[in-house]
C-alpha cells in the first residue's frame, strides 16, 4: 500500500485545524460572549443560539458524524428545547435560556448531558447564592454608575443563567465526542 497523496494530507490537516478552531475558540466564544452578555442584559439574543446551531454543522462534518450521530445530537437539542420552553413557561427560565440550553445541547451529546447539566446546576447554584448575597446589601449610589448593576441588584429580576449554561457547557466540553474527535484526527 502506497502514501496518502500529499493533498489529501493537507486536506485532512486543514479539516482538523478547521474543527479545532471551531471547537476550542468559536464555540467558547460565542458561550462567553451569552453569559457576559446575560449579565449585563439578563438577556441573551436570539443570534447567539442560531449561531451556536449553524457553527454545529461545518463542524459535524468536519468530525465525520454520520447521519445517526447528527440525528441523535438533534433529537437532544429538541428534547432540551421542549423542555427549557415549559420551564418558560412556568416562569423557571428565561427565553434566551431555554434556547441557549437546546443549542448547547446540539453541541453535548446524550453522553456529555449529564456533566453539562452537572455542571449548569452547580454553577447556577453557586450563582443563585452570589447574587441573593450581593441584593442583600447595599449599593451606596454604585447603581447609578452601571444600569447592569442595579439591574442585578433588583430582587424583582431573575438570575442570568445563562452564565451557569455557558459555564456548564464548558467545563462539559473536554468530555464531548469533539475531544475524541479532535485526539484521534491523525
Amino acid at each position: 500500500m502506497g502514501e496518502k497523496p500529499k493533498v489529501l494530507v493537507f486536506i485532512q490537516l486543514l479539516g482538523v485545524i478547521v474543527l479545532d478552531l471551531v471547537v476550542l475558540t468559536l464555540f467558547p466564544a460565542l458561550l462567553v460572549g451569552a453569559a457576559v452578555g446575560d449579565l449585563l442584559t439578563f438577556r441573551i439574543p436570539n443570534w447567539v443560539a442560531i449561531a451556536v446551531v449553524t457553527l454545529f454543522l461545518p463542524a459535524a462534518v468536519l468530525a465525520g458524524f454520520d447521519w445517526t450521530q447528527a440525528g441523535l445530537h438533534a433529537a437532544l437539542a429538541l428534547c432540551l428545547l421542549a423542555g427549557g420552553m415549559g420551564l418558560f413557561a412556568m416562569g423557571l427560565l428565561g427565553g434566551g435560556d431555554a434556547k441557549l440550553l437546546a443549542a448547547t445541547g446540539l453541541w453535548m451529546g446524550w453522553g456529555a448531558l449529564p456533566a453539562y447539566l452537572v455542571w449548569a446546576a452547580l454553577i447556577g447554584g453557586v450563582l443563585a447564592a452570589m447574587v441573593l448575597l450581593f441584593r442583600k446589601m447595599p449599593l451606596a449610589g454604585i447603581e447609578g454608575r452601571a444600569a447592569w448593576i442595579g439591574r442585578l441588584h433588583d430582587r424583582q429580576q431573575g438570575i442570568p443563567y445563562g452564565i451557569a449554561l455557558a459555564g456548564g457547557a464548558l467545563m462539559a466540553l473536554p468530555q464531548t465526542i469533539w475531544f475524541d474527535r479532535l485526539a484521534t484526527s491523525f
